[in-house]
């Protein structure tokens, strides 16, 4: 059954109204982390490369992208048909190669994606060429989210938008959601051919929220609704920077945009948004706030952090090194996990964090763009925002030492988000999905526009 989503009318407005720079900038912005699915992916095959220098494809891109095409449609950055092209490629691809518990020559296996893939071939990437990519429970939600996008978004009654819909619901209804499942109800990271399932498991607030509404919706291998509870079991409230909500010790701010980027939180509450008294989205904007508030305080003293310069969250780092700065030694890292209060720090700040932010704070998040496109056009290229930069690890340069390199999972959050504030458009489209709205009902939720 399709439902009837509530219009774009009705979308519910921010109280930030944009100025005509404002809708340019973000225009200028979101245009070019979108030029990133075009120049990089595999021209046969549609998938997406995880970063810039040579790399596998990543299923969690190709799902970001998947999403991005119809955006980039609505601003006519590209035609319907090409993006009606891309998609039946990708599609195509992702269901024509075998699954199957064979190290290489599978893409998959239960349904799930491994997390990199070979992007000429679409099978599992391994090793000597890549590594050895295991089965990703994450990674195939994110993967899974586009192609419910996908499926909601192309409705027109023509041969190649009807196979996308027959493709997207094949793909979707054969994971099997429940062989990752454990006793506790919990779903686990993973599965490898060579070491078989991974040890860990999603619990806790994290950006599994989409990763569990997306099985628990299932109408083929569904996970009981009993998950929802078991994922919040462990939950930890705090206060940080005089924001009360709910988070793991340093939580980098992925985790409060994955999810977001394809469910609308606002107004929709399950049974602990009713006893905290505060929506998931609204739990967000909350540890954006925190976050932001660390930055202008600067506990650890690192160089430029400030309202304008902030964002913590997984990125590229410039290397393992170990240096001094301001008379203490400072650990760096290369491709890390980032936050605060309590998580790792050493100076590097990620512009996916504040661009994808724009829903929670914008006029922060505004200022921010505005003054790294005027005073830091170092980090700025064709292809939007560098991945991440660190003033404290050179200080003899502006903006210190700058990321080469564009990630495809940072690149998407930018484009989706930001289309989130500018319109609801793609909240608007997944509120139309069957699945998010079953998972919701299933976990509990009510009231909004899901009622």
């Amino acid at each position: 059954m399709k439902y009837q989503a509530y219009s774009e009318k009705e979308q519910k407005k921010d109280e930030h109204v944009l100025s005509s720079k404002d809708e340019l900038m973000l225009e200028r912005v979101q245009r070019a982390h979108f030029q990133y699915f075009l120049d990089y992916q595999n021209k046969d095959t549609g998938l997406i490369h995880d970063r810039t220098r040579k790399s596998p494809a990543t299923i969690a891109g190709v799902g970001f992208a998947l999403a991005a095409y119809p955006i980039a449609v609505k601003r006519q950055w590209i035609s319907r048909a090409d993006a009606v092209e891309y998609t039946l490629k990708v599609l195509r691809i992702l269901s024509t190669v075998p699954q199957s518990e064979a190290a290489s020559g599978a893409n998959g296996y239960r349904g799930f994606f491994y997390h990199f893939l070979d992007p000429d071939t679409g099978v599992r990437a391994v090793s000597p060429k890549w590594w050895n990519s295991e089965l990703s429970s994450l990674d195939t939600a994110l993967l899974m989210a586009g192609v419910r996008f996908a499926r909601n978004y192309y409705l027109r009654d023509t041969s190649s938008e009807a196979e996308i819909r027959k493709l997207a619901d094949t793909l979707y209804d054969r994971v099997d959601w429940h062989w990752l499942m454990r006793d506790s109800k919990l779903i686990g990271h993973g599965w490898s051919p060579e070491s078989g399932l991974i040890k860990h498991d999603y619990h806790g607030y994290s950006e599994a929220l989409l990763l569990y509404l997306l099985a628990i919706g299932s109408d083929t291998h569904p996970l009981p609704p009993e998950s929802w509870a078991a994922l919040f079991k462990d939950n930890q409230e705090a206060t940080y920077y005089k924001q009360h909500y709910i988070a793991m010790p340093g939580t980098p701010l992925f985790c409060y945009q994955y999810p977001h980027c394809f469910v609308d939180f606002r107004g929709i509450k399950d049974d602990i948004n009713r006893r905290i008294g505060i929506d998931y989205f609204q739990n967000s904007v909350r540890a954006t706030k925190a976050q932001y508030q660390y930055a202008i305080e600067n506990p650890k003293g690192f160089k430029d952090y400030s309202a304008l310069d902030w964002g913590l969250t997984a990125c590229d780092g410039p290397g393992d090194f170990k240096k001094s700065w301001n008379g203490k030694e400072i650990e760096f890292r290369g491709y890390s996990e980032r936050g605060c209060p309590a998580g790792f720090d050493d100076g590097t700040i990620a512009p996916t964090a504040a661009a994808s932010a724009l829903p929670y704070l914008p006029e922060a998040s505004l200022k921010t763009m505005r003054h790294w496109l005027e005073k830091r056009p170092e980090i700025f290229s064709m292809h939007g925002f560098a991945d991440a930069f660190n003033p404290t690890f050179d200080p003899s340069k502006p903006s210190g030492w700058v990321d080469p390199e564009r990630l495809a999972i940072d690149q998407g959050p930018i484009v989706i988000m930001i289309e989130n504030f500018r319109s609801g458009f793609p909240w608007w489209v997944m509120s139309g999905d069957s699945v998010i709205r079953r998972g919701l009902k299933r976990a509990g939720f009510k009231g909004g526009w899901l009622d």
